[in-house]
């Protein structure tokens, strides 16, 4: 059944992911056009994702029974339960840890330890390690904005160069976390470790910081340095974040690193009284609840997917990539231009990965590209066009919260200061030609389990092993 299903070819079966982005951009644009505040975020796009699923369940053939036993086998594939697991947890980490103050702490101590004199660097700075150890660049931008606003002010800097800075600090964080939502999604399609993803990713990501950092240092400098007051924390409330993200480099599964990791922030808050029992049981929920929309997202995404390969449309993309694809790095361009094109139809760089994921892996195996490569693409690229759309969620939320500090701003106005996107598009197209983030990859130049058996497992086995063996 298997190699039936795998020979089929079809382009009418990718009318699903079709009809999702018609759906979805389209609601958004009109509702833009009439002047619509978030438009992209009106038509909520889980109902889209289910109207997509329902027109895939019309086109595949059989009883409904079966027609379900094909969702079911990619709804409930092991990939997509795992991811929809850390989705959980990492929600109520987020959750108990800002309940018991944990965001503002960190804040507040990173303001502290930087000299007014390199306020926007430090900003990045502070963003990045916030949307690192949160996995989360909107509540980044939600918790720093604010704060950065009123420092740009008072110090006579650009406000869209502190905005940014911020978005562009989120930005990093969001990538780069082992916790993020656009990490799970991008290792779990893929099939490779979080840890691994994090290495090729780190030697992508540490240059585009760099290089924005030193930018940041020379068009950041205030003319008059204004001391920042009335900055309180609580160093305690700062463990469990540098604690998950400690954990999480270390290699902890991350499983253990969540849950580790909410009832250290739980315990923390209990002590100091910032929560009660019930207060750090409620953060948990809360936290469960606040991932509904991937939750639901990747669920029906992964069964429609499994149906849209059933009926021969990955199978029907390859065979006209292929006319494009030359080899491994047309390849690797092809993947960035797929998630990044996925990302600008959808403004939301987590339901790029998960609809790209599935044709990344295809696109993967056949030109012979290190999954840990293709889930770092997916990631790079997908949050770099996340951070420069102007109708996205980030920079939409950002000239909100500055506009509601007083200081009104339009998301337009933001993209020239986003320069860790537009630092990280630059090394992440650098990288797929100069192989310096492949240092991790070059001994193991795929993962055995991503062949079938008519390619030979066996026998690259033993010939990589008899490499090592030399």
């Amino acid at each position: 059944m298997e190699k039936n299903r795998n020979k089929k070819s079809s382009g009418l079966a990718l009318a699903p992911f079709l009809i999702f982005v018609v759906i979805y951009l389209g609601a958004g644009l009109i509702l833009q056009s009439q002047g619509v505040e978030m438009a992209f975020y009106q038509f909520p796009s889980v109902t889209a994702m289910f109207i997509a699923l329902l027109a895939a369940f019309a086109m595949t053939p059989g009883a409904v029974n079966e027609r379900f036993a094909v969702f079911a086998r990619g709804a409930a594939n092991v990939d997509v339960l795992t991811m929809l697991m850390i989705y959980l947890l990492a929600g109520a980490f987020s959750s108990v840890a800002a309940a018991m103050g944990g965001r503002d702490a960190t804040v507040h101590l990173g303001l502290s330890l930087v000299p007014a004199q390199f306020l926007a660097a430090g900003v990045f700075i502070i963003s990045a390690f916030m949307g690192t150890a949160t996995g989360t660049s909107m509540g980044t931008i939600g918790t720093i904005i604010p704060i950065a606003v009123g420092v740009a002010a008072e110090s006579g800097l650009s406000i869209p160069l502190f905005t940014g800075a911020c978005v562009g600090g989120a930005m990093f964080g969001d990538n780069l976390s082992m916790i993020s939502d656009t990490t799970i999604a991008a290792t779990r399609s893929q099939g490779c470790e979080m840890r691994d993803k994090f290495r090729v990713n780190f030697f992508i990501a540490l240059p585009a910081a760099v290089l924005t950092i030193a930018v940041l240092l020379v068009v950041g400098r205030p003319e008059t340095v204004q001391a920042l007051d009335g900055l309180e924390f609580s160093i305690l409330k700062v463990i469990p974040y540098l604690l998950v993200l400690l954990l999480a480099l270390v290699g902890m599964n991350v499983f253990l690193v969540l849950t580790i990791g909410i009832f250290t922030a739980g315990l923390i808050g209990i002590v100091s009284g910032s929560l009660d029992v019930f207060g750090f049981a409620q953060g948990v929920w809360s936290g469960f609840t606040g991932m509904n929309e991937v939750f639901f997202l990747t669920l029906f995404c992964g069964g429609m997917s499994e149906m849209v390969t059933h009926n021969g449309g990955i199978r029907w993309m390859m065979e006209k990539l292929q006319g494009m694809m030359r080899g491994n790095k047309s390849a690797q361009v092809g993947i960035a231009a797929l998630v990044s094109l996925a990302d600008c139809a959808t403004a939301n760089n987590t339901v790029a990965i998960v609809l790209s994921g599935s044709m990344a892996k295809d696109i993967s195996r056949e030109y012979r590209v290190d999954p840990r490569r293709t889930a770092s693409l997916l990631d790079v690229f997908s949050c770099v066009f996340q951070g420069i759309i102007p109708y996205g969620a980030q920079l939409l939320s950002a000239a909100a919260l500055a506009t509601a500090n007083g200081v009104p701003l339009n998301p337009t106005d933001i993209i020239p200061n986003l320069w860790y996107c537009w630092m990280l598009a630059i090394v992440g197209l650098a990288s797929i030609f100069i192989p310096f983030a492949d240092g991790v990859c070059r001994r193991d130049p795929w993962n055995w389990e991503y062949d079938t058996a008519e390619s030979g497992v066996a026998e690259k086995k033993a010939l990589l092993e008899a490499e090592k063996s030399i």
